[in-house]
């Protein structure tokens, strides 16, 4: 298929977004916006896709405790957490 480059190309930009560094201007957003994508895609669960929502203005805040107090093992895995 024609579109699977461009899949990959964007899944791995979206990759990067997701683990955008904490404290950055805009990072939560930046973060928040990546989870979108995952989740549209159907590899995040709504309850993982809400807790970056919570985050999104929190530049600072890290995700992933959150999602391991709400069960997120899945995507806790992915992330390598």
């Amino acid at each position: 298929m024609a579109d699977e480059p461009d899949d990959e190309a964007e899944a791995a930009e979206q990759w990067q977004l997701v683990n955008t560094p904490l404290g950055e201007k805009w990072s939560g957003r930046t973060r928040y916006a990546a989870a979108m994508y995952f989740y549209k895609r159907g590899e995040m669960s709504a309850e993982t896709l809400e807790v970056y929502r919570v985050c999104a203005r929190l530049d600072w805040e890290n995700p992933l405790p959150m999602i391991r107090d709400r069960g997120g093992q899945d995507w806790l895995k992915r992330m390598g957490a």
